[in-house]
């Protein structure tokens, strides 16, 4: 049993890695193949399960003529991987959505895998009624699917090459692998991907599976429980049922969701395995920390101005209104920061009890500062938020008192320097891109406002914030050809990030 299970994963490691990607979706569009014939959705079926076919027929014969080939080694290789599968591949995902739905362009299709794929979220099909079950679970499944490739990448691909915000810690040059682990598998770097995939995946999976048993046991039902709970650790934010508004787990269901997305604030939540130093205990973290800080302060501060609100028309006294204001932007914020963009369904209520709207430029703010590193929360991350505050407080003591030397330890001192520089650097970077898509979304036809939300959140994969950060939602069924495919450019950019773009893009890389 062992020999024949060395076998096959030697056998896994000559496969091209984007074979390999091309032939897990395949199987896995199996899944509402299943489901719609059990619901005696055989049209539906049958787009799924032949579209899963014909991709493992294709990838079976590319992988046959590919046999005695040596596929190209290197963790920069991988990245390229990674930036095929999140715009080529949902070409192929794409496939038996539209052929189900049959109501649809492909291009709306293509455009919603991307946006599931790259958990962003942003939901091209506003009407839920419009999709299918089965086609709701698809969408969920791709999403949870595309978290789970950046759990795994972050630590197999991003880490070694110093990318994904590991450049901020790390001793190595951004785009170059470090030494230690990365130098020490440099002639087959796809050890170090199997074993991160079959350490982090039952992680993955186990949570997720917590997370579906817990909401069916707050009274979900079972397809919006798992939609919900592969939403959850994706921070995709698809949901069935058009959002938390519509689920009928309650406030439960509200907590049980609450605690299972500080998964996305660090790393350190579920795994240490990274190719850089950092921090090993979770109260130590910095991006925890600060994560904690943001979430209390905003929600504190909502509070208080829906208070005040409250307070002018005389309202101030319900006690369990305010209660619901509290718990509502409480959850709220912690989403919009982790980047899933669920709102909960007292969010509204906070509004009634005031008579206050809650300004879109607040939960703008919020995905752009984004999650922890290594997780599936996109915006600008936590750690360089934390760079850039170390560097200033230093800048600001250092005006006080010139001749000072830091008190910072050696690893504070070394963010203080490079790791600031090269924050701030990504985040100049970042609102170049934010600069360009709005001023090519506004070229065809978008409002300023518009183009703005349509960009920060493709950039940030925070789909949701489409609806929520406008008085008037956004319907993206709308938008022209060219925008929709700015805003695939924006996500998948916004996914990998702009220095992985770059380092993809340097001829000297590539060289050897």
């Amino acid at each position: 049993m062992a020999t024949r299970t060395g076998q096959q994963i030697g056998t896994m490691r000559r496969l091209p890695l984007f074979l390999l990607i091309w032939g897990i979706v395949s199987f896995a569009m199996w899944i509402p193949a299943a489901y719609a014939l059990a619901l005696d959705d055989e049209d539906t079926s049958r787009s799924f399960f032949y579209s899963g076919l014909v991709g493992l027929v294709v990838v079976s014969m590319i992988a046959l003529s590919m046999q005695n080939r040596h596929p190209k080694r290197g963790t920069l290789g991988q990245l390229a991987v990674l930036l095929a599968t999140f715009t080529v591949l949902p070409l192929f995902l794409a496939v038996p959505l539209h052929d189900a739905l049959g109501t649809t362009s492909f291009l709306n299709a293509y455009f919603d895998m991307v946006s599931a794929l790259t958990t962003t979220g942003a939901d091209i099909f506003a009407d839920p009624g419009r999709l299918s079950s089965p086609l709701h679970l698809w969408r969920a499944l791709v999403g949870w699917m595309g978290g789970l490739l950046m759990w795994i990448a972050a630590s197999a691909i991003l880490a070694p090459l110093s990318l994904g915000g590991f450049e901020v810690t790390a001793k190595g040059e951004p785009g170059r692998p470090v030494s230690g682990v990365a130098q020490s598998e440099k002639a087959d770097p796809r050890g170090r991907l199997l074993r991160v995939t079959m350490t982090l995946a039952p992680v993955y999976a186990g949570l997720t599976g917590v997370i579906w048993l817990l909401l069916m046991v707050a009274g979900e039902g079972a397809l919006t429980a798992v939609c919900h709970a592969m939403s959850v650790m994706a921070t995709s934010g698809i949901s069935p049922v058009g959002g938390l508004p519509g689920s009928t787990a309650g406030v439960t269901g509200e907590v049980i969701i609450f605690l299972f997305l500080f998964f996305a604030l660090s790393r350190l939540t579920f795994s240490s395995d990274t190719a850089t130093g950092g921090y090993s205990r979770l109260d130590k973290d910095p991006e925890f920390r600060i994560g904690l800080l943001i979430v209390a302060g905003v929600t504190l501060m909502l509070f208080f101005r829906h208070w005040y609100g409250a307070y002018e028309v005389g309202e101030e006294m319900n006690a369990e209104r305010g209660l619901h204001s509290l718990w509502g932007g409480m959850f709220t914020v912690l989403s919009f920061l982790s980047t899933t963009g669920f709102k909960s369904a007292y969010w509204a209520e906070s509004q009634q009890w005031s008579g206050l709207g809650t300004p879109g430029l607040i939960l703008m703010g919020l995905a752009l500062i984004g999650g922890g590193v290594a997780t599936t929360a996109g915006g600008v991350k936590l750690l360089r938020v934390f760079a850039l505050y170390l560097n200033g407080a230093r800048e600001v003591d250092r005006l006080i008192h010139p001749s000072s030397v830091s008190s910072a330890n050696a690893g504070n001192r070394r963010i203080q320097r490079d790791g600031a520089f090269i924050a701030w650097v990504f985040i100049m970077l970042f609102a170049l891109a934010l600069a360009t898509s709005s001023m090519a979304l506004a070229a065809m036809g978008s409002s300023f406002e518009q183009a703005m939300v349509l960009s920060v959140a493709a950039l940030t994969t925070t789909g949701p914030l489409i609806h929520s950060a406008t008085e008037i939602p956004i319907r993206l069924v709308e938008l022209g050809a060219g925008a929709k495919l700015v805003l695939c450019a924006g996500m998948i950019i916004g996914r990998l990030e702009t220095l992985a773009i770059i380092a993809l893009l340097t001829p000297a890389l590539w060289r050897g």
